[in-house]
């Protein structure tokens, strides 16, 4: 279980996961030993599960982002999803509720290149029924 220190050192690697323990613990009152062993153990527990970086694609060439709704035949859900992982374009895979059984984030160059992923790559799936992309125009919280 996790106490307010845990949420506030959680909250400071969220803002800036390369922030050093010395700072963690400076900010917070606390000693670097005490945020070094509550991360090994939030670490242990799966609470952190890893560190990464946040890219932001136009930055490097990806001018196309689309949340993308796939429809399956259920029986195939769990293998369509796998699928979908292995497309390098597909930064995330989740099966939902709601509107579509799976929700995906593609980045693209541009909308032609976005069109040959969903025709090529995502349509060939076996048991796809249905593909509904929307563009995403400007990120506004992430």
């Amino acid at each position: 279980m996790v106490d307010k220190t845990d949420l506030a050192v959680l909250r400071l690697l969220q803002e800036d996961a390369s922030m050093p323990f010395t700072e963690i613990a400076r900010r917070l009152g606390i000693s670097e030993s005490t945020v070094r062993k509550r991360v090994e153990k939030m670490i242990c527990e799966g609470i952190i599960k890893k560190f990464t970086v946040v890219v932001d694609p136009s930055k490097i060439g990806l001018k196309t982002i689309a949340i993308v709704g796939v429809d399956v035949d259920p029986s195939r859900l769990l293998d369509v999803s796998q699928k979908l992982c292995e497309i390098p374009e597909v930064r995330y895979v989740a099966t939902s509720t709601g509107d579509h059984m799976i929700m995906t984030e593609i980045w693209t160059r541009d909308g032609r290149e976005l069109t040959r992923i969903l025709s090529e790559k995502i349509g060939t799936i076996e048991g796809i029924k249905k593909i509904c992309p929307a563009i995403v125009l400007e990120k506004l919280k992430e």
